[in-house]
C-alpha cells in the first residue's frame, strides 16, 4: 500500500516537473528576444484620406501610401521569417544605432516622417507653382549618445536656437560651429525646452565612444542625427494625418498625392498607383527598406502600378528587387523605375 501511494506521489512530482520544463521552454520561446527585427508586408492606405489640401479637387483614380510592419523577434517569429517568403529579417543594427532606446528610434522616425511631408509640401507647391517657404526655428535633439556630455545637459525634444550666444536655426550652420571647437573644449547652447523661456546649458567636446568611432579621430558634444526644426508656410493649407507611420519612405506619394489635389486635372487617370521612395527638396527620389514586401502589399490592394527608386541604374536598386518580385509573384502591376518625381508624371502623363 506504502509503495502505490509514494508510486502515486512520484508520478504526479515528474507530470508536475514536465509541465514546469514545458512552460519554461514555451515562455523562453516566445519572450527571449533575438537581436533582430522581422519585418512583413502592411496594409497600403489610399492618401486622400491621410492628405487635405483646401480646395483641393477630388478625383477617380487614387496614390497609395505602402508600409511596412516590424516587431523585435523572438525565436518563434525567427524561425517563421525564415521560412516565409513575405517575411524578412534586419539585424537591429540595421534599424538603429548602438544604444539607442525604443523612445529614441519612435522618436526620430516621427521626426523623420515629419521632414518627409515637409520636403513633399516643398516640392509640390513649388512646382504647382503656389506660394511655399520655410522659417528655420532651431536645432531640433531626436537622439543622444550615451556617456558624452550632451546626455547630463539635454533632453530629448530640446531645440538648440543658438551657440555660444550666436543664433543658429539649421543644422549646416550648427556643425559648422562645432567643427570649431576642439576634444577638452566647453561650449555654451541656448535652448528651449517644453515651450518654455530661453535658458542656456553648458557642454564639453569629447571624443566619441569606441562603438561609433573606432579609430577615435573624431569629437563631439554628443547629438546623433539632430534635425533642423522648421514651420512650413505654404498657401493654400495642407494637412496631413498619418498617424503612427514613421519613416521617410512616403515622401515620394505624398508629393504626387498633394500635386493631384492642387491640379485641376486627375494625373492618376482613374488608375490605383502605389509605390515608394524618399524624396529630397530637389524632387530626387531615394532608396528605401522594404521593398520587396511593399510590392507584395500592393498587389494585394489591386494596385495598377508601382513606383520604385531606380537609384539612377545602381545595382540591387529598389526598382530592381521591385521587379524582381513581381515577377516571383506573376503580377500585372507595371513596376515603374523613377529616379525623380517628374520621372512618375511622365508614366502617369503617358497613361490613356
Amino acid at each position: 500500500m506504502e509503495t502505490s501511494k509514494h508510486s502515486r506521489t512520484k508520478v504526479k512530482r515528474n507530470f508536475l516537473v514536465r509541465w514546469i520544463v514545458v512552460l519554461a521552454i514555451v515562455f523562453f520561446v516566445n519572450f527571449y528576444q533575438l537581436p533582430y527585427y522581422f519585418t512583413l508586408p502592411g496594409e497600403p492606405k489610399k492618401l486622400d484620406e491621410v492628405i487635405e489640401v483646401a480646395g483641393g479637387h477630388p478625383y477617380e483614380g487614387s496614390f497609395m501610401l505602402t508600409t511596412v510592419r516590424m516587431g523585435q523577434a523572438n525565436i518563434v517569429n525567427y524561425v517563421w521569417a525564415l521560412l516565409s517568403d513575405q517575411r524578412e529579417l534586419v539585424h537591429e543594427t540595421e534599424v538603429r544605432p548602438e544604444g539607442e532606446s525604443d523612445e529614441e528610434y519612435h522618436h526620430r522616425q516621427m521626426m523623420v516622417m515629419s521632414s518627409s511631408q515637409e520636403t513633399a509640401v516643398l516640392v509640390a507647391y513649388d512646382y504647382m507653382g503656389k506660394e511655399v517657404y520655410f522659417e528655420n526655428n532651431g536645432i531640433l535633439v531626436t537622439s543622444i549618445i550615451k556617456g558624452m556630455s550632451a546626455e547630463n545637459a539635454l533632453e530629448l525634444g530640446d531645440l538648440i536656437v543658438a551657440v555660444e550666444g550666436e543664433e543658429t536655426l539649421d543644422v549646416e550652420t550648427f556643425l559648422d560651429r562645432l567643427s570649431q571647437f576642439e576634444a577638452g573644449d566647453d561650449l555654451e547652447l541656448t535652448i528651449i525646452r517644453d515651450d518654455e523661456e530661453e535658458k542656456t546649458v553648458e557642454v564639453s567636446v569629447s571624443p566619441f565612444p569606441e562603438e561609433i568611432d573606432p579609430e577615435g579621430e573624431n569629437a563631439g558634444i554628443g547629438i546623433a542625427n539632430p534635425m533642423t526644426d522648421r514651420d512650413l508656410i505654404q498657401d493654400p493649407d495642407v494637412s496631413i494625418d498619418t498617424d503612427k507611420i514613421g519613416g521617410p519612405s512616403a515622401g515620394l506619394m505624398f508629393t504626387l498625392e498633394i500635386m493631384n489635389q492642387l491640379s485641376d486635372e486627375d494625373i492618376t487617370k482613374g488608375y490605383d498607383i502605389a509605390g515608394t521612395g524618399s524624396i529630397n527638396e530637389e524632387g530626387t527620389v531615394g532608396r528605401i527598406g522594404g521593398v520587396h514586401q511593399k510590392v507584395l502589399a500592393s498587389e494585394q490592394s489591386g494596385a495598377d502600378a508601382f513606383f520604385a527608386p531606380a537609384e539612377f541604374g545602381a545595382q540591387y536598386s529598389n526598382y530592381e528587387v521591385a521587379k524582381k518580385t513581381a515577377e516571383e509573384i506573376d503580377s500585372d502591376m507595371d513596376i515603374v523605375p523613377v529616379n525623380t518625381f517628374e520621372d512618375a508624371l511622365e508614366y502617369l502623363d503617358a497613361l490613356p
